[in-house]
């Protein structure tokens, strides 16, 4: 790979930038001075460093976001902020992606990825990976709507979906819940409990697949996996 394309790819300025920071001397190869923006590295091998700091290129990366809402799960929008948009320069560089999408008002769990594979096995419906969500309701949720939920429940549109599991956590004139379905119909949690009369009032997904949403993160906040987690999401495949 050529330097510049190495530099630029983990955030250090466009192409262009690249150049102008190769002239200045601050960029060392295996602790030799480059200057020549097509030299080729092995990035594998090879050790570059910007002013004295070590460069690390990866060539997946794989971050957990918690989505504040407002926020659309998609790689560019001309209305709305992105989640790619939140994402640090160095990190936006690397081309990451949202496995799937929240809706806009929708907060909670988000995995941004460049690893096409693992994306499309997270979302394959022939995968069954499970997504659980925190939910508030606008009234009392019952057995009745838990044994409804079990058998699947027909949509606006005639869909039946699969069985899903639903928790009650607090009932009420509004009620906690936690709902977990295999499915990622458009607005699926608050169509199914719409077709039981009822109204999903806020709406927060806590896991997926074997990834549950790190309390630590802010709302708008995002990590990196673990090596750990990496390995739980594909062994999930």
């Amino acid at each position: 790979m050529r330097i510049d394309k190495l530099l630029a790819n983990v955030g250090y300025g466009s192409r262009k930038e690249v150049k102008k920071l190769l002239k200045t001397g601050g960029i060392k190869l295996n602790g030799e001075v480059v200057k020549d923006a097509k030299m080729h590295v092995n990035p594998e091998e090879d050790a570059v460093t910007v002013n004295g700091e070590e460069v690390i290129y990866k060539e997946t990366v794989y971050f957990m976001m918690n989505k504040p809402p407002g926020v659309v799960s998609a790689t560019e929008d001309s209305r709305d902020e992105t989640v790619v948009d939140i994402l640090a320069m160095e990190d936006a560089a690397r081309s990451p992606f949202p496995v799937g999408r929240l809706d806009k008002d929708t907060e909670g769990l988000l995995i941004l990825t460049n690893d096409g594979h693992l994306s499309h096995q997270l979302l394959s419906p022939k995968k069954h990976v499970p997504k659980t969500y925190f939910a508030v309701i606008d009234q009392e949720v019952t057995e009745e709507d838990v044994k409804a939920f079990a058998g699947g429940v027909t949509l606006d549109d005639g869909y039946h979906t699969k069985p899903g599991i639903l928790k009650i956590l607090k009932s009420g004139i509004t009620s906690d819940i936690e709902l977990t379905i295999t499915e990622g119909k458009f607005h699926q949690v608050k169509r199914m409990f719409e077709s039981v009369g009822k109204r999903v009032i806020y709406l927060k997904r806590i896991s997926m697949g074997p990834i549950a949403l790190d309390e630590d993160l802010e709302l708008g906040e995002y990590r990196e996996l673990t090596d750990e987690e990496v390995e739980k999401l594909k062994s999930n495949e």
